[in-house]
């Protein structure tokens, strides 16, 4: 466990090799009333996700094929 002082401008330090393992420079403060706790985050969160859904969904053509078809579907309906 390691003991971080918090400076009087409300600053703490994170220890370099804590950075160089968690491989960014932005942590998540979770508040948990009687204690903290920090955990490492993405410096760049839309980075971080992209490709997530990479093979989980059909390709964007197939997808706007589907909404035309839906599409054509409503218009019928309404005439």
């Amino acid at each position: 466990m390691k003991h971080l002082r918090i400076t009087t401008n409300g600053r703490i330090t994170v220890p370099a090799e804590l950075r160089h393992r968690w491989g960014t420079r932005t942590l998540t403060l979770d508040d948990r009333g009687d204690h903290a706790v920090l955990r490492p985050a993405p410096d760049d969160p839309i980075a971080a996700v992209r490709g997530i859904f990479a093979g989980r969904l059909p390709p964007s053509e197939e997808l706007r094929r589907r909404a035309r078809e839906d599409d054509e579907v409503a218009e019928r309906r309404r005439r």
